[in-house]
This record gives C-alpha cells, sequence and structure tokens, in this order.
C-alpha cells in the first residue's frame, strides 16, 4: 500500500480514479448513492478549480482503492457554505474535508486516520484554522439500514471533531431505491487545527 497527498496536476490525473470509487464505495448504506460518471465529473470539477485543493489516495500498486478529497470551504458548493450562516465560524477559516472512501476488503488497516492526518495537515499549511465535514442524516428505522451498520461517530469523536449544531445542508443525489433526486440532509462536524 502506498499512500499519497495529490495536489495540481497529480490530483487532476486521478479525479475519474476518485469517481469510480466514489460510485461503488457511496452505493452502499448510508449514502444509498446510485451515481453515473457524467454527475461525479461534473462534481469533482470543484477539485480541479480549487488551487487548495488535495487528494489523498490509497494504492495498492497503480490502482487507486481509497481516497480521501478536501478544499478549502469558500471552494466548495454554495449549498455547504450557507450552512454555517449564523453559526459563528466564517468559511474562510475552514478546509471542507469531503468523501474519504475506501474499497471494503482494504478497511481496518489505519487508512481513515492517515486520510484526515494528511488533510489536516494539508489545512494547516494553508493557515486554515478548522476542519469540517459532514455526513448524510438518515433515520434510525431507514428500511435500508444493514442490522450490523455502525455509525462512524465514534471514529470522529475521537479525531476532536463533534457536530455543530444547526449545521446542517441540504443536497441531492439519487438514492438505489428511488426514481429521480432527492435532497438528504448533511450534518456538519468540525474541530479545531
Amino acid at each position: 500500500m502506498r499512500i499519497a497527498a495529490l495536489t495540481g496536476a497529480a490530483l487532476d490525473a486521478a479525479l475519474d480514479d476518485l469517481a469510480r470509487l466514489r460510485i461503488a464505495v457511496f452505493r452502499a448504506y448510508p449514502y444509498l448513492y446510485d451515481g453515473d460518471l457524467a454527475y461525479e465529473r461534473s462534481y469533482i470539477q470543484t477539485y480541479r478549480d480549487s488551487p487548495g485543493a488535495i487528494l489523498v489516495g490509497a494504492f495498492d500498486g497503480e490502482k487507486l482503492v481509497g481516497a480521501a478529497t478536501g478544499t478549502p470551504m469558500q471552494d466548495h458548493a454554495e449549498d455547504f457554505t450557507d450552512a454555517f450562516d449564523g453559526s459563528g465560524y466564517h468559511v474562510a477559516d475552514i478546509f471542507y474535508c469531503a468523501e474519504s472512501v475506501l474499497l471494503p476488503e482494504y478497511r481496518g488497516r489505519g487508512l481513515g486516520h492517515r486520510f484526515f492526518d494528511l488533510r489536516e495537515d494539508h489545512a494547516r499549511t494553508l493557515g486554515l484554522r478548522f476542519s469540517a465535514f459532514c455526513a448524510v442524516m438518515r433515520p434510525h428505522d431507514h428500511p435500508l439500514r444493514p442490522a450490523a451498520y455502525a455509525p462512524l461517530d465514534p471514529f470522529w469523536r475521537k479525531r476532536g471533531y463533534h457536530p455543530l449544531a444547526g449545521a446542517v445542508a441540504q443536497f441531492r443525489w439519487k438514492d438505489v431505491d428511488q426514481p429521480g433526486e432527492t435532497a438528504k440532509p448533511l450534518q456538519f462536524w468540525i474541530r479545531p487545527l
């Protein structure tokens, strides 16, 4: 396994592989994302456009098997930055840790910590004061929730993150069991750097 922090042209070269990973990993609960490459290419354009973007890649040989991305919050979707209105936080001070996706057979090896470590280090080099991410909120009784599902809340809390009261974004995508896109609430978690 090789872990690499990619920016600039190296990040750009990995984006199609990131799109495929997002489609594969986010298909599972709790995201239930029924994605396609056309949507993905539009969504990940943010990483091409942001000079502060990073992609932390986990490689098995040359194959990208996991990735975590991030950008300064002000470079990300307006739907996300609007969630901070009235929070007391300035989006110009926040680094947004976007997706962390890892194929199931590579989990349990500490890569989640490396993903956060390298993104937080990158945020510090940009002079940002806080790190934040968001997670989809699904009802506990969701019909597609696996019986053995364990939320990642304990992992995130161990890293120093906490939910930011009232900071909830709305984002649209198509669920695997739905005919079209619907809005989903995503709770922001934050920590100082």
